[in-house]
């Protein structure tokens, strides 16, 4: 695991991901890392009844979705990461816990820092967490990161 090499980090624009992302650019910074964040675009499914078109567009709106966080990735490099360290965005679609552990495969990730959301009880069991699924699939060590206040979040 050491030297880190390359540091594979989840962001989805919030504040818990914030989190996960200092983390992450303190240890590139630390190491003289590559950083490179991703976020991942879920897809949608779409419901139309029988005969009627939809009123969207499923490609156009990964599309959307896609450049809305090229756009956001260029904030979170230029106000969230150390100057000196290199980083790479990428933008992928698919189910979050799958895409980042296939890109931290591809990539030949030495670690993967994320953030916990915080969910608990019936909300974790429910929606699962990203977090937790990446965990039992990684190829790598995984740094989990909890959110601001360090602790749950009862919401």
């Amino acid at each position: 695991m050491f030297p880190l090499k390359k540091i594979l980090c989840p962001v989805d624009f919030s504040g818990p991901s914030f989190e996960g992302l200092k983390a992450a650019g303190e240890l590139a910074r630390t190491y003289s890392a590559e950083l490179i964040l991703i976020n991942v675009v879920e897809p949608v499914q779409a419901v139309a009844a029988p005969g009627v078109p939809a009123s969207y567009s499923i490609k156009q709106y990964y599309e959307e979705m896609a450049a809305e966080a090229r756009k956001s990735f260029e904030d979170v490099v230029e106000n969230r990461v150390p100057k000196e360290v290199t980083v790479r965005t990428k933008v992928l679609e698919g189910q979050p816990a799958d895409v980042i552990v296939r890109e931290a495969e591809t990539e030949k990730a030495d670690i993967i820092v994320t953030a916990t959301h915080g969910w608990t009880g019936w909300r974790r069991f429910i929606f699962g967490s990203v977090a937790e699924k990446v965990v039992r699939m990684s190829p790598c060590p995984v740094l989990t990161v909890p959110g601001p206040g360090g602790h749950s979040e009862n919401q």
